[in-house]
């Protein structure tokens, strides 16, 4: 073994199947965030230690797509990253899904995130092309049958979550446990983590590693307005609200006037559709938002681990504050482990 490889074995904090089929530093994933997470991103998380994935729906065609990937191999110096695949719930004319996954399998990206709809149809291709494949659900229920498709890995996230939480709404503390019972392969937890001890106390319960958005929206790779980054330090977890739910789409976003005008819509109209909603919810507003730092207009996901946003700083040393967190957290552990007698002779 060389010495950079025996210098990052001796480094890593914790060994667990998901750092390990991934090869990752530590149990983290910097999830796709549209609009967001390009190249810089990406290539910042690989070099924290951490696993960041290209969101592929945010480029309007595979030629840019192409281009970002290969940015992102060359500022990652030959670190671990992926790419996100969204899938809409039901295929629609004129995607590009099997497209994208043909990109991802020529480019030889070892890793995929997807979400939306089963990822089962594409499985032979990214199988073939030998892609671990980390499927992200709102439910237990749909880990497993993601578990019986063949995937390497899920992320399960709960109500707390920024983004598309699901119609269930299961907080994360109950998905954690709940997966240990039901699930053979890896699994990852995301809603509300933005410290280390929360890490730690996943990985207690039998998580491989968790999924973070909302923590690293402040980083300074991200690169959102400053105005925007200064609206999420301000806000409280109590400034997010859940909409969308009449189209059982319903996502958890910062509280603002597009907010407020779908609440009044489905709260008052009877038979909401999608195209009730769309004058209000195109993801472009939402591209603007993060342009200009005008944070009034479109849905901004964002979780209720807003507790935890309280900086601007570069993504590493989140990261590292982070890491800090868990080596307290498990040392906290450590001594809960021993008689109280103990502790006081130590202290003596």
């Amino acid at each position: 073994m060389g010495k950079a490889k025996m210098d990052k074995a001796q480094d890593q904090l914790v060994h667990t199947r998901f750092t390990e089929l991934f090869g990752v530093r530590l149990p983290i994933v910097a999830g796709g965030l549209m609009w967001l997470a390009n190249a810089e991103y990406v290539a910042a998380a690989a070099h924290s230690g951490i696993l960041g994935f290209i969101t592929a729906a945010s480029f309007s065609n595979l030629d840019e797509l192409r281009d970002e990937i290969q940015k992102c191999r060359d500022l990652s110096q030959g670190m671990p990253f992926g790419v996100n695949v969204s899938m809409l719930p039901h295929r629609v004319t004129g995607e590009q899904t099997e497209e994208v996954f043909e990109l991802i399998a020529q480019e030889g990206i070892p890793y995929i995130e997807t979400s939306g709809r089963s990822p089962e149809p594409y499985m032979p291709l990214i199988k073939e092309a030998g892609i671990k494949i980390l499927h992200k659900v709102a439910t237990v229920r749909h880990a497993v049958s993601a578990q019986r498709q063949g995937v390497d890995a899920v992320s399960i996230v709960g109500a707390e979550c920024g983004g598309h939480p699901g119609v269930e709404m299961v907080g994360t503390m109950v998905n954690t446990a709940w997966a240990a019972r039901c699930l053979e392969i890896p699994y990852l937890v995301g809603g509300g983590f933005g410290c280390g001890s929360q890490i730690t106390a996943a990985l207690g319960m039998g998580a491989s590693g968790v999924v973070i958005g909302t923590k690293f929206l402040t980083a300074h790779e991200i690169w959102a307005h400053d105005d925007y980054k200064k609206r999420l330090i301000e806000a409280q977890p109590t400034d997010t609200a859940l909409c969308m739910h009449t189209v059982r789409n319903t996502v958890r976003v910062l509280r603002n006037d597009t907010v407020n005008e779908v609440q009044e819509i489905e709260r008052t109209k009877e038979d909401v559709t999608i195209e009730d909603l769309l004058p209000l919810v195109r993801g472009s507003f939402a591209r603007e938002a993060y342009t200009s730092g005008d944070v009034r207009r479109g849905l901004l996901s964002a979780g209720q681990s807003l507790a935890f946003v309280e900086q601007q700083q570069p993504l590493a040393e989140i990261v590292q504050e982070l890491e800090d967190g868990m080596r307290l957290a498990f040392d906290r552990l450590d001594q809960l482990r021993q008689p109280v007698s103990q502790k006081a002779q130590a202290s003596s």
